[in-house]
């Protein structure tokens, strides 16, 4: 009888060991399962072959298929392999090269030259005028390039009742439509376009004093309200101006209307840009080839603008047609430390909904989603992270970080506002689809507030002729540049 007793002891307590060990392999399966997702987020193949090789062992002790999993290591593997043995060619080149040059130098007696490289820079050279804003009484204009005196032709004259003071500056600048710009206790002041110049033009009842000075990339037009002894103010340049002037954003025609704030807020903070799809990859199409991609880059790079005129620090994940893959991305909004990721896409339905399905909505990343969200996420992640199954996605997804979900909800809520009201200003009829949440892969590394904007629906026959508009482009992009103006100015 004891010994019957003993028997079922031990055979209890081996079943408690197994089940226990049991347990704790499948936390450990699971954790690298986890681990391996989030390597894929952040593209580190090294931690992809280590996470996998676990995955593979204590997947074999769990009796689990793992021929997925081994499949997926062999290729990170050979992949591995190639690499190093192009690397190493680079390597024995490259010293080669940098022999034969050396010696080239020694031959030449030069010294060599130490050259500091630094992130580049994209200047446009086209519009060698970066933005023009004003700050209390000053006028400021800031270059792409140093300018001279002859680059600027300066007159003052008395017409009719008022007193006029004109600027025309050499070069061009992309947003000006025209513009008027405030100071106080002036009664206008107008930038506007000429052919190869910018002219701004101060008008006022009263006589006043005028100076200017330049500094390194930079104009500043200084305007003293007091009156003055001559009956006709001179435009002087003033030599002993400072040229440390903040930058204040620049204040929109009532056309495309601003919730601008003082350049105090928007310093320091990096906003990512990311214009969807690209290159091969023309995401949705509409009438006469109308492509997705288009719109996405043109509204893309009018917000860049309009952020950078207004303090913001901006990087965008391409500027061309080219194309990123999805989880390269966030990469860069990560690799700068971003306060804002913000992808920009544009809708579509099948031709048979073609002319009943319109608007514009803002998605947000969250692993709770509607039928709606799946379709539309099921267009924008064609191209995503094909390494996951749908289970491991939603396992993923699950992961996510709730206060970040939180932020990027309060965010899109204010950008899809922004965007209302800037396109309203001109078609009453633009429709809301709303703010939702959707499993939006681009979104999913992102490790600050991000959001998917939908701009319109290209398949649509009238919107999608706004979308491919030009102006109409930069009214979205005013809206969104003032959705993330609202929303640091209740998340400073």
């Amino acid at each position: 009888m004891f010994k019957k007793f003993f028997i079922l002891i031990t055979l209890t307590f081996n079943l408690l060991l197994s089940a226990e060990s049991s347990s704790s392999l499948n936390e450990q399966y699971h954790s690298s399962k986890m681990n391996y997702l989030k390597a894929v987020m952040q593209n580190d193949e090294q931690l992809k072959i280590d996470e996998l090789k676990n995955i593979v062992s204590i997947g074999e002790k769990l009796n689990k298929d793992v021929r997925p999993d081994k499949k997926k290591l062999e290729i990170l593997l050979g992949r591995q392999i190639s690499s190093n043995s192009k690397t190493n060619k680079k390597v024995t080149t490259s010293n080669v090269v940098k022999n034969q040059v050396q010696e080239k130098v020694l031959a030449k007696n030069e010294p060599e030259n130490n050259i500091l490289k630094t992130e580049q820079i994209n200047i446009d050279t086209i519009n060698s005028i970066r933005s023009i804003s004003t700050n209390e009484n000053k006028i400021v204009v800031k270059f792409n390039k140093n300018y001279v005196k002859n680059d600027i032709k300066q007159t003052s004259q008395k017409i009719a009742n008022n007193y006029v003071y004109s600027f025309d500056i050499a070069g061009k600048y992309k947003y000006t439509m025209p513009t008027k710009l405030e100071i106080n206790n002036i009664d206008t002041i107008s930038v506007n376009d000429n052919k190869d110049s910018v002219n701004i033009k101060i008008s006022n009842k009263e006589n006043t004093k005028i100076t200017y000075s330049l500094a390194p990339r930079e104009l500043i037009i200084t305007i003293n309200n007091q009156l003055s002894n001559t009956n006709v103010a001179t435009v002087i340049p003033n030599k002993k101006e400072s040229s440390k002037t903040k930058e204040a954003p620049l204040n929109l025609p009532s056309s495309i209307s601003s919730s601008i704030k003082s350049e105090s807020k928007s310093k320091n903070k990096v906003i990512v840009l990311d214009a969807g799809h690209g290159a091969d990859d023309v995401g949705a199409v509409g009438p006469n080839n109308r492509y997705e991609k288009v719109i996405n880059l043109n509204v893309t790079k009018y917000v860049g603008a309009l952020l950078k005129q207004r303090g913001y620090t901006v990087y965008l994940t391409r500027n061309d047609d080219t194309f990123i893959k999805v989880m390269d991305r966030t990469v860069l909004a990560n690799e700068k430390n971003a306060d804002l990721f913000i992808s920009i896409h544009t809708n579509a339905v099948p031709k048979e909904k073609a002319n009943e399905v319109d608007g514009i909505e803002t998605f947000f990343l969250s692993p709770a989603r509607n039928e709606r969200a799946k379709r539309v996420a099921a267009l924008e992640n064609k191209t995503d992270i094909r390494e996951m199954s749908a289970s491991s996605k939603d396992v993923f997804l699950e992961s996510l970080n709730r206060p970040r979900i939180t932020a990027s909800h309060k965010f899109a809520i204010d950008v899809q506002s922004g965007i209302l009201q800037s396109a309203r200003s001109k078609y009453k009829d633009i429709k809301d689809s709303g703010v939702r949440e959707g499993p939006f892969w681009v979104l999913v590394g992102a490790q600050m507030p991000s959001i998917l904007v939908e701009l319109g629906y290209v398949s649509h026959p009238v919107e999608s002729k706004r979308l491919y508009d030009k102006a109409y482009q930069q009214l979205l992009a005013n809206g969104i540049a003032n959705g993330v103006d609202s929303y640091f100015s209740k998340n400073p």
